[in-house]
């Protein structure tokens, strides 16, 4: 045996890499090594066991993890990874049902619809069959249909349980039909469609059976139905399945995933052999044993004893500020401080929050203070404007019935090629039962069609462009040529000087048309499909750049899978971590606890969580409670806050616990207790039953009162005017009873 594939790793860690055939279940907590006992597990069935590198499969979680294991085993095996498939669930089956087309309702060159496609598709749909988009969101009838197709159900097996349901079951299958006939696939699809193949075609089924002889699967937490049945249909019949997850780090339901699929394994595969990695490399002991405070809370779990070598370390630091502008500030000159005292760099630090809208006020502090950042979760590289017209480019000459890419760009640079043409050319196309690609081919050759006027040329000349631009590319090489070819015939960098509002905001679009230039040119060696795959598939995070020196601002659910030597969890109160709409629902306040556990355990040497008195978010401002989680942790831990934050009668010990007054700048701030501070709010003037008049829609019933800010927000039900919602200040109602 190779030495180094064992050398500095602990009994557990030896245990999972050497295990023997048949499934194995590594339960891996936060910053155990997981990482390290995937790659050697690896490189041990290679080099040891003697297994080709070709009939092995390793599926990370994201792109840049699987870049990353790719480059260790490379390392670790001198180079021998002749085959050897490591990819995510999404790139492996994106890549196999291009090779096993025939097999499938698509084509090879099919394309893959990002969220903003598929949003616009299902808009479309909802318009065409007279559904009001308001009352039926797009966004939620495509959840549902994600959702359907995560747990691998066919549009004409969806049952409809309500009206909205009923809406999902009309549109699902239009949806299908459209993306069919386009040629395109959503991100759902290339897990369905690769379960649907291996279950209904036993050839192509035993065929990759047969090839990967071993699958081996990070963040199995993470995975949903249709990812869990793949690994189920890749593992038979020898069931060498190694997987590795962590049920406490299950914080993707929103997508479909169950982290369930952990308990499940271990029911279908009775025998597997199960290893828990409990030591943690990453973190300090304090914020280990905070951590493990918290997630102890829930149920349906494997305990795990938890523990760090790592020493102590400083305590859990608990900060009450009296607003989100204070937070922020008090966050952003406390990173500046530590920079300074402890030679950490500003890209050691992040700051983390529940939702996006909290980032504001870190943004305005660390522009303020003079601390660069950068923002997780803004509008990604490839989500702008320019990056989207010239990707629709490509993607059209891949594949011509993109209908999506098609519309984008037919009048982009305008062309004088209006809503009504590209109408007409649908409807024309849909008559003759032709696809997009024989239309468009067929006005490249000088067919009539009933687009009239200047339109008509117009569509002819994109036509015979497209035609030319494929020619360019009759085996998929040659990207830069290509790319070069498609901003010389377009003017597309006239056309970005035309549409921008500034010359600042021209010059940043034309250097990311360079970096796209730039990232083409390092691609050189991939085919038209497999770029434009690649693209598609790539993820946020997989853009950041952790290398800037700068501070990292992200939510909770983008911290996944990274590690800061200083983290600042911000807006620890009830209504946000815990999320208010988890209060009522057992399982949704079981995520917001593991949520919660997976930000605390991105810390390696300081942890930092604040709360405020009083927040105003989404335009609203009210008094906070602290989080409930933080009276989890035990006070011995902390700095900041007694080990009864949430008991309001033993709050002495809290040295946060108090608000401040506002008084005119000579005098001093007044310090009262938050239970003070509560008890002397003026009480709600308006109760539900209450009759009120109103000045102009006449008498109404009160539904329904609580405060905002320093005003009253009333709902009233009005005879004549329906339910309005209204602030007291200024809505003079006139109480008639009470």
């Amino acid at each position: 045996m190779a030495i180094d594939l064992l050398a500095n790793l602990n009994e557990q860690q030896r245990a999972a890499v050497t295990a023997g055939e048949g499934p194995t279940l590594v339960l891996a907590g936060p910053g155990s090594g997981k990482t390290r006992v995937l790659t050697n597990r690896i490189a041990f069935l290679v080099s040891d066991i003697g297994i080709p590198a070709h009939h092995i499969m390793a599926v990370p979680f994201t792109n840049k993890a699987a870049a990353e294991m790719r480059a260790r085993v490379e390392n670790i095996l001198g180079g021998r990874l002749d085959g050897l498939q490591i990819g995510t669930f999404h790139a492996i089956c994106a890549r196999l049902l291009r090779i096993e087309a025939e097999h499938t309702p698509y084509g090879r060159d099919y394309t893959i619809y990002d969220s903003d496609d598929q949003v616009k598709l299902v808009e479309n749909l909802l318009k065409s069959q007279n559904i009001d988009t308001k009352k039926y969101k797009p966004y939620g009838v495509l959840n549902a249909i994600s959702g359907a197709k995560n747990e691998l159900i066919e549009p004409d097996d969806y049952r409809s349980r309500d009206y909205f349901g009923e809406v999902v079951s009309r549109i699902y299958p239009l949806y299908q039909k459209r993306l069919q006939d386009s040629n395109a696939m959503d991100f759902d699809d290339l897990l369905m469609q690769t379960v649907l193949l291996f279950r209904r075609n036993a050839e192509v089924r035993e065929k990759y059976q047969k090839r990967y002889e071993h699958v081996l699967v990070d963040e199995f937490q993470d995975t949903n139905q249709a990812q869990y049945q793949l690994v189920r249909l890749l593992g038979e019949p020898q069931e060498n399945v190694f997987v590795v997850g962590d049920e406490d780090q299950g914080i993707y339901a929103f997508r479909g995933a169950d982290y369930r699929n952990v308990n499940q394994f271990r029911r279908d595969y009775p025998a597997a052999r199960v290893i828990i990695l409990a030591q943690n490399y990453r973190s300090t002991n304090t914020i280990v044993q905070a951590a493990r405070a918290v997630i102890d809370k829930n149920k349906h779990r494997q305990p795990k004893e938890l523990f760090s070598e790592r020493g102590q370390g400083a305590p859990v630091t608990i900060h009450e500020a009296y607003n989100e502008d204070e937070e922020g500030e008090y966050i952003v000159r406390t990173i500046k401080d530590l920079a300074k005292r402890k030679s950490y760099h500003y890209r050691d630090f992040a700051v983390i929050y529940r939702t996006n809208a909290q980032s504001r006020s870190l943004e305005d502090a660390c522009v303020r203070i003079g601390v660069p950042y950068k923002l997780v979760g803004g509008v990604g590289f490839y989500k702008r404007r320019e990056i989207r017209d010239l990707l629709a480019y490509m993607r059209v000459v891949n594949n011509p019935n993109d209908s999506a890419s098609f519309t984008r760009i037919v009048n982009v640079p305008g062309r004088g090629i209006g809503e009504k043409s590209v109408q007409a050319f649908d409807q024309w196309v849909q008559t003759r039962r032709m696809s997009n690609a024989e239309g468009l081919e067929a006005l490249a050759n000088g067919e009539a069609s009933p687009i009239s006027g200047r339109a008509a040329k117009s569509f002819a000349d994109f036509a015979l462009m497209v035609r030319e631009l494929r020619e360019l590319v009759p085996n998929g090489n040659d990207l830069l040529q290509l790319f070069d070819e498609i901003m010389s015939r377009t003017e597309y960098g006239l056309y970005i000087r035309e549409m921008s509002d500034t010359v600042d905001q021209a010059q940043e679009r034309l250097e990311n048309v360079q970096a796209l230039r730039g990232l083409i040119q390092s691609k050189k060696d991939l085919s038209l499909d497999n770029f434009l795959e690649e693209t598609a598939l790539s993820g946020e995070t997989d853009e950041l750049d952790l290398e800037k020196d700068a501070v990292t601002l992200l939510t909770m659910h983008s911290a996944k899978g990274l590690e800061f030597s200083v983290v600042f969890i911000t807006g620890c109160e009830d209504g946000l971590i815990p999320h208010s709409r988890s209060f009522s629902e057992p399982d949704e306040m079981a995520e917001e606890r593991r949520l919660f556990y997976v930000g605390v355990t991105r810390a390696k040497d300081q942890l930092y969580l604040t709360h405020t008195f009083k927040r105003s978010l989404y335009g609203e401002s009210s008094l906070s409670e602290p989080s409930r989680f933080l009276s989890d942790i035990p006070g011995d831990l902390t700095d900041g806050a007694s080990l009864k934050v949430k008991d309001m009668t033993n709050r002495a010990g809290y040295k946060s616990a108090t608000t401040w007054e506002r008084q005119t700048k000579s005098a001093s701030p007044k310090v009262i207790s938050f239970e003070q501070a509560r008890q002397t709010a003026t009480p709600l003037k308006y109760k539900a039953g209450m009759r009120v008049m109103h000045p102009k829609l006449g008498e109404g019933m009160v539904i329904d009162s609580r405060r905002s800010g320093q005003d009253e927000e009333v709902q009233v039900h009005f005879k004549q005017y329906g339910t309005k919602l209204m602030l007291a200040n200024y809505a003079n109602l006139l109480i008639l009873d009470k």
